[in-house]
């Protein structure tokens, strides 16, 4: 027993270790499909993300997919007949998983319609297929069974294996529910064959678990059981949530038919934790509902009634009649043994109203043959007759045949007690018969079981005989032996455990600065691009002709004396320009120094029609303040040649250098002819656009390199007559901190 506890902590420390890293991936695709959902503007478009959205949470969180149920509900109305389809069919899904039968069966009935307002294959097999289902379920076998062949001749011509196997389980439910047990298991088979050619293991599970339930309508609930671990096992593969919810709880079902409470006790807990991981509050009350059977059989008769009314709680709100008849049928049965038979009564007639509503002849049988045991208890004997025989007649038409024979066996009793010894023993005689034919797979499984058992025991008979011939001592030096082992082991366990910590941390790190690094290199090479590019700018032939056209007019006029000093300021510029263009920062008193020759150079060229100042806060020049180089002289350059300076009266250039906080602030101001107008000259808009866009880009890295809110900023420098301009720049604060290493 221990081992096996054991080996279940082991299990569920594994599985809590893969739920966190698929709760960590569930949420960032959540986060996709609503920032995906939040983007789209297309009114169709925004329809459909919210439909795969539903069906996201339909499998993670039953509740936000009911509220989103209502919403793709009220959007289709405004589109078409394809949305409202698949807004009417995701609505049916969600009532299916909550058990509103009612609203179910409704809604399916108004599928009907789109048949004709819809031609897709896809539409027909989905409609057919709910059909099928609904006549199903209202015990209209044959009509169920046409609508279920026309669904599968469209899977089958459309090689779609998943819908394929899905069909014939239904096929193989509704052979079933008429006790057809050789087509039921014909068409379970076929599912399973197309479930396995899809490769999707949570279809391969909704196929077993249809095997599950067949063997378990025919009473082999060994096979039953068999065939679900399977399911389940595949499920959990699957990390399909809700088929883990429904096969567990199912799986406990079956073992406490068995009478093994300790393992439907298990599953059953298991049911509940996996529906409270979704927020199924359906299968959550259904746990309940079914542990509740647990504890009774216990004789915990006041847990029996908590968790019973806990699942009523729960289950009321779904209107799911047929989980609510269950639990009144079995605090029914609970009120019984506790001999409150008014508490009982009461509350199996509310279980066969509750069943009575949604048409469920099988369970209403069972109530009777409830309601009949407790009569007979009660030595009310002819009263127990009636309702064990409406029983009886109630399953020859409908649900599992197997069913009436616990029924036969309780009506012998009565007849006993009542002296008609022929009829007991009649009804005594059927009873055996079904057991006797049930023998050979009982025995079968009882065999294998004995099997086991038996190599346990050998296994540990030879273990004491060894242990018997050894000496004490030696016994002793065992067990110490064994306990320093046992220790070793846990120090080793937690050893590797910390190591693979180390080296889950040593990874990420190496992880986290090669992303770094990369990063890095990116921005190096993003920025020599921006270097070169900005080096082109400043260099742009237009400007670089326009200066030896003025040293050829000084020259050809004679002038030595403006001559020398242009070409002197130019080739100092170009010297500048050159050497500082490759360097991320500069001293600002160079950045001061190329504007001034750049300034001094346009000056000359147009025979001194503008002025021009550039200030700087002293501080910075103590504190050897740094700037990128050449981020101003773009928009100079543009405020001279498209401002159009040389043209206005008392034409003039502004820059100033300021410090606030840690931000460099540069302003630069002209009075020229100033934007709008400029517009209208379209000769050098590209170089203009080019010149903007990089120093918006250097703008942005630096920004980000140094995590700062740097901007650039233009403006009117007349706001009302709209000329002149007004640039303002924010850059990161950067000193030199080693200013006399050259």
């Amino acid at each position: 027993m221990r081992t096996r506890f054991f080996f279940i902590a082991i299990i569920g420390v594994v599985f809590l270790g893969m739920l966190s890293s698929t709760s960590y991936s569930q949420s960032n695709e959540e986060q996709k499909l609503l920032s995906a959902l939040k983007r789209e503007k297309n009114e169709s478009k925004k329809f459909q993300r919210l439909v795969v959205l539903g069906d996201f949470y339909k499998n993670h969180n039953i509740y936000l997919a009911d509220s989103i149920s209502h919403v793709i509900l009220q959007k289709s109305r405004n589109l078409g007949n394809l949305q409202q389809f698949k807004a009417l069919l995701f609505t049916i899904q969600i009532e299916e998983i909550e058990g509103d039968q009612e609203s179910f069966f409704k809604d399916i009935l108004a599928l009907e319609p789109f048949l004709y307002k819809l031609s897709s294959k896809e539409v027909k097999f989905e409609i057919y297929k709910y059909l099928g289902c609904y006549y199903s379920s209202t015990l209209k076998f044959e009509k169920a069974n046409i609508y279920l062949k026309e669904a599968l001749m469209i899977a089958k011509k459309a090689r779609n294996n998943t819908n394929i196997s899905e069909t014939y389980s239904k096929i193989a439910y509704n052979f079933m529910l008429v006790n057809n047990k050789d087509s039921a298991f014909y068409f379970t088979d076929h599912s399973i064959q197309y479930a396995r050619r899809s490769a999707n293991k949570s279809v391969i599970a909704e196929s077993f678990n249809t095997q599950a339930r067949i063997y378990d309508f025919f009473g082999q609930v060994e096979l039953s059981v068999a065939k679900n671990l399977i399911a389940n096992n595949l499920a959990i593969d699957a990390y399909d949530l809700p088929k883990m919810a429904r096969i567990s709880r199912e799986l406990g079902m079956s073992q406490r038919t068995i009478s093994n409470l300790d393992d439907a006790e298990f599953f059953f807990k298991k049911s509940y934790e996996y529906a409270q991981m979704i927020h199924d509050k359906r299968q959550m009350a259904l746990a309940l509902i079914n542990l509740g059977t647990v504890y009774r059989e216990r004789k915990l008769y006041d847990k029996a009634i908590d968790v019973n009314l806990k699942g009523i709680e729960l289950i009321t709100k779904l209107k799911d009649n047929n989980g609510l008849a269950e639990a009144h049928n079995n605090l029914g049965m609970v009120y019984s043994d506790f001999k409150k038979y008014d508490l009982a009564s009461s509350n199996f007639n509310q279980a066969l109203i509750y069943y009575e509503s949604t048409g469920n002849r099988e369970k209403i049988a069972g109530v009777y043959h409830n309601v009949g045991t407790v009569f007979y208890i009660k030595k009310k004997y002819n009263i127990a007759l009636n309702y064990l025989n409406r029983s009886i007649e109630i399953r020859q038409q409908f649900g599992s045949k197997s069913q009436m024979y616990p029924t036969y066996r309780i009506i012998s009793d009565v007849y006993e007690k009542i002296g008609n010894a022929k009829q007991s023993l009649w009804y005594l005689q059927k009873y055996l018969n079904y057991i006797d034919n049930n023998t050979s797979l009982q025995a079968s499984t009882k065999i294998a079981e004995l099997s086991e058992l038996y190599r346990s025991e050998q296994r540990e008979r030879l273990i004491s005989m060894q242990a018997d011939s050894i000496e004490r001592q030696r016994q002793e030096r065992e067990i110490t032996s064994t306990k320093l082992e046992n220790t070793e082991l846990r120090n080793s366990f937690q050893t590797y455990i910390i190591i693979g910590f180390i080296i889950i941390i040593i990874l990420a790190g190496v992880i986290i600065i090669s992303r770094q690094n990369q990063n890095k290199i990116r921005q190096q090479q993003k920025e020599a691009e921006m270097s070169q590019a900005l080096l082109r700018t400043q260099m742009n032939p237009h400007f670089i002709f326009n200066a030896m056209s003025v040293i050829q007019s000084y020259i050809y006029e004679n002038d030595i004396k403006n001559s020398t000093k242009f070409l002197v300021n130019f080739s100092r510029l170009i010297r500048l320009i050159l050497e500082n263009s490759p360097k991320e920062f500069i001293p600002i008193t160079t950045e001061m120094e190329i504007l001034q020759k750049y300034l001094e150079t346009q000056k000359l060229r147009f025979e001194e029609r503008f002025e021009f100042d550039i200030e700087m806060d002293q501080t910075m020049m103590i504190e050897h303040a740094m700037i990128p180089p050449m981020i101003t002289q773009p928009f100079i350059e543009n405020a001279i040649e498209h401002g159009q300076l040389h043209t206005v009266e008392s034409g003039f250039i502004k820059i100033i250098f300021s410090k606030d906080k840690e931000m460099l602030h540069i302003e630069i101001i002209d009075n020229g002819i100033g934007r709008s107008n400029s517009e209208k000259n379209k000769k050098r808009k590209d170089h203009t656009s080019m010149a903007l866009g990089i120093t918006k880009e250097r703008i942005n890295n630096l920004n980000m390199k140094y995590k700062t809110d740097g901007y650039l900023q233009i403006e009117d420098y007349d706001n009302i007559l709209h000329t002149g301009t007004k640039i303002l720049i924010s850059l990161p604060y950067h000193v030199d901190t080693n200013p006399n290493k050259n």
